[in-house]
């Protein structure tokens, strides 16, 4: 008997449909599965029998074939463990063989108990791109799951299961099902509550001002000042002066996770902003993606959020190197022999820097802490290429104490994110109306864009051609200044940019600055 379901498997954050065809025959008792299986699903054989017998259901000797089509295309992990289990109870006819109708999915333990998945999202949307009536998998990912119906409007039904005797009791008695539903405006109706707020910060005006204009155009930032004036906190408080997550990006970013495993349990969607903060000893297979399953990296898992680096001139220089591609690119693309898999990678950079190797740039009597020799090559740990991906440098001096000690409070994060959401609304309607809907930030604007929306008067052009020369700036940088004088703008209510503006964007080239002083 011939038995036939829906599986997926996960290429990038994507899943592909996965024909499960299972027959049983008589002959010598084999269990076999092709197409392509990897390791954890060649070893699914001893789960799939024990948790057979243990549910208490026949398994007579037979000669079993499973074949997971596509066969030319590689799948792994252990989601195969039920479709294959269901599939096989269906070619004995303990169950209706034709189940074509139904995505299955979920890890078999050997008491015959399912456990969670990953990638439960992007499967759950490919069943209901196809039409499927009905997803079973893990009880813990069917909120995650039915997540895609909503999105979809499609009526297909998300059924939670926490072992193989319920999945088996919903396919033959389909009342007995329960389907899992969530409402979408439910799990954004709370606000997102972020570790910092503006609020605690204390000095630092100028440091707050470059976040705000780097969160209103999307621009990378690099925070210099000795340790304990506040950069790491600066850095954390950024996330929560962002544009809230639209759903769209809440459910991109929700793929990713899911795909990583590192959604939350029985968390629908991911709702809050990512905060990436890898340790300086991080690899490049870690920061950028890829491995032996190719996951996604520290930059991914960043996506619509902020990916920040303390400490950047102790990560490893090639490390850093690989940062340039999804700088520009926005996405991240990891090649293996046989697959090439593109993950998406627009976040907000953020790193963090000591002016000098011994930390302050000065001691207290105003003399370097270290010869200028060593300082120009700490800083020159950090290549001219990828500076210039860096829109905004921002010197952070420590903080004084009178400030300190001061009952002076600054604004608190909703106040500026009121400003940076009004900015980028400036932002997408002058980008849509112009036809470039997929541009949402100045960040990524184009070199065109940037000669169109970026016009600037003879004045602001001399003023600004003079910078170049004295500091030495490549093409490139020209262009993040171009792009950070049109967000100042913007903030300010502008239509055109002013010589205030240009003068503004320049100074944040303190690292360029202070690089060619020594």
């Amino acid at each position: 008997m011939l038995s036939q379901l829906h599986a997926a498997a996960l290429t990038g954050i994507d899943a592909l449909d996965v024909h499960v065809e299972t027959n049983a025959d008589s002959g010598l008792p084999s269990f076999t599965v092709v197409g392509l299986p990897d390791n954890a699903i060649r070893e699914s054989r001893e789960r799939i029998m024990t948790a057979i017998k243990n549910s208490g259901m026949e398994l007579p000797p037979k000669k079993i074939t499973v074949n997971l089509a596509p066969a030319d295309v590689r799948k792994e992990g252990t989601a195969f463990d039920l479709p294959i289990a269901v599939g096989l109870l269906g070619a004995l006819e303990q169950l209706p063989p034709e189940l074509s109708s139904a995505l299955i999915l979920g890890e078999l333990a050997l008491d015959g108990s399912v456990r969670t998945i990953t990638g439960a999202l992007p499967a759950a949307m490919m069943a209901a791109e196809k039409k499927l009536k009905r997803v079973i998998l893990p009880k813990d990912n069917a909120r995650e799951a039915a997540v895609a119906a909503a999105a979809s409007g499609s009526t297909i039904e998300v059924c939670g299961v926490s072992s193989l005797s319920e999945a088996v009791s919903i396919i033959t008695t389909p009342s007995l099902a329960s389907p899992v539903s969530v409402d979408i405006s439910d799990l954004f109706e709370h606000p997102p509550a972020y570790p910092v707020d503006f609020l605690d910060i204390k000095g630092q005006r100028a440091a707050r001002e470059a976040l705000e204009i780097a969160a209103a155009g999307g621009h990378n930032i690099l925070l210099i000042g000795p340790p304990g004036s506040g950069k790491t906190l600066l850095a954390k408080a950024l996330p929560g002066i962002m544009p809230p997550l639209g759903f769209e990006e809440a459910l991109e970013t929700t793929k990713i996770y899911s795909v990583a495993s590192m959604l939350p349990t029985g968390q629908a969607l991911m709702t809050q902003r990512p905060f990436r903060n890898p340790h300086h000893t991080t690899s490049n297979v870690a920061l950028i993606g890829g491995g032996a399953n190719a996951r996604p990296g520290e930059v991914s898992l960043a996506h619509n959020g902020v990916l920040f680096l303390d400490e950047l001139p102790e990560f490893n220089r090639s490390t850093l190197e690989v940062l340039r591609q999804p700088l520009e690119d926005r996405e991240v693309t990891v090649s293996r022999i046989n697959l090439t898999t593109r993950y998406p990678a627009s976040f907000m950079f953020v790193a963090a820097m000591n002016p000098s190797p011994a930390g302050a740039l000065h001691d207290e009597h105003g003399n370097l802490t270290a010869s200028p020799r060593e300082i120009r090559r700490y800083l020159s740990r950090i290549s001219g290429p990828l500076l210039d991906r860096i829109d905004i440098h921002i010197d952070v001096p420590r903080v004084e104490n009178r400030e300190l000690f001061s009952d002076e409070q600054g604004e608190d994060s909703a106040t500026i994110r009121d400003r940076v959401i009004r900015a980028r609304r400036v932002q997408h309607e002058r980008f849509s109306s112009s036809n470039h809907s997929g541009i949402h930030t100045n960040a990524q604007m184009s070199p065109q864009l940037i000669r169109r929306f970026c016009r600037l008067d003879r004045k602001s052009e001399t003023r600004l051609m003079e910078a170049m020369d004295r500091l030495n700036l490549s093409a490139r940088a020209h262009d993040r200044i171009l792009k950070v004088s049109r967000t100042i703008a913007d903030l300010q209510g502008a239509d055109d940019i002013a010589m205030n503006h240009i003068i503004q964007a320049i100074q944040y080239r303190s690292l360029d600055r202070e690089f060619w002083s020594f």
